[in-house]
């Protein structure tokens, strides 16, 4: 295959290796027209199927395991997951147990068993509104229309745009007027419980911490960015029965979404290594707290393994995290 091939020559084995490490979020089991860029399930084992027979999948643990002795694989990945959907563990487990594929999520623990996320909030507000429109001039947005599966996109979009950058208080406040000027009913399974946590594990998964609500740790006081680090972590250790040492900043853009200050913390909190959402990918020398993630989105998989080996290029822009840090 070509593409073995290249990704061999830009990601050799040994100490000059790189890691590339994926990120997703949620693997439906059909398409759904207001999520158009998340995968369903033949898409997710296409793209699966495509890396275990392209590159060498490990542990994100096994990975820095590696990297640490020199001792990498010749195209090294990992796949990563964030939030802790529960279709990670009704759509996405069976299809990586089935592919002999490992990966670590990393789970916000404040949404377990019946929880909401804000911006799902915004989603499932829109997709089960009992109006055709929305006032939003509040926010500066105007009226929005809601009428079909367009209209609806556009909308959770220009919402998104404006309350995901507003203090978590201030955010957590749009979204419940949001909601109730929707006159939406919203699920209360979009999230994993506890035990489907459980079970992730026990199914060869490693489990990752990601904060207790999600919050953009930048646009918190420093006491409540360190509780919910700390405080989600602590809640994963106590389902799970054991220590965990791998943590996903939320939203994860270097400079904007934390800081330097939010990596100390997660050191202190007792956590080996974090992972960010900036390009690039991992070698060694690295830092350990703020390892690049990224995932391909072409459709064709051509494409998509064009962007996958771009990739293993770029060199993880991180310098905002640490330039961010003097004046947060």
């Amino acid at each position: 295959m070509i593409w073995r091939s290249i990704f061999r020559i830009l990601s050799p084995r040994g100490g000059a290796g790189r890691v590339s490490i994926l990120i997703f979020h949620r693997v439906l089991p059909v398409t759904d027209d207001l999520l158009p860029d998340v995968p369903d399930a033949r898409l997710f084992e296409t793209r699966m199927r495509m890396l275990r027979d392209s590159c060498n999948v490990l542990h994100l643990s096994e990975a820095l395991d590696r990297i640490s002795a020199g001792s990498l694989p010749e195209r090294a990945a990992v796949v990563t997951f964030d939030d802790g959907y529960a279709d990670n563990h009704e759509v996405a487990l069976p299809i990586l147990r089935s592919l002999g594929v490992p990966a670590t999520f990393f789970i916000a623990s404040g949404f377990l068993d019946g929880g909401i996320m804000f911006n799902d909030q915004v989603i499932e507000a829109m997709r089960n509104a009992s109006k055709s429109e929305i006032d939003a001039a509040w926010l500066g947005l105007g009226t929005l229309p809601i009428a079909g599966a367009e209209a609806k996109r556009a909308a959770i979009d220009r919402i998104l745009g404006a309350v995901k950058y507003l203090s978590f208080d201030e955010r957590r406040d749009a979204v419940v007027r949001l909601v109730d000027a929707a006159g939406a009913k919203l699920p209360d399974d979009l999230m994993m419980t506890r035990t489907m946590v459980r079970a992730m594990e026990l199914g060869g998964m490693q489990i990752g911490g990601h904060t207790r609500n999600h919050p953009i740790l930048a646009r918190m006081e420093p006491a409540a960015a360190r509780a919910e680090i700390e405080g989600g972590k602590a809640d994963l250790e106590q389902i799970l029965g054991h220590p965990i040492d791998l943590f996903a900043y939320p939203n994860g853009k270097p400079g904007r979404d934390y800081t330097r200050e939010h990596v100390i913390m997660a050191r202190e909190a007792g956590y080996r290594s974090a992972v960010s959402t900036a390009f690039g990918s991992v070698g060694a020398g690295a830092d350990l707290y703020q390892l690049p993630r990224y995932t391909p989105w072409a459709s064709s998989n051509w494409r998509y393994q064009a962007q996958f080996a771009a990739n293993l290029l770029r060199t993880p822009e991180l310098a905002a995290a640490n330039a961010s840090a003097a004046g947060h």
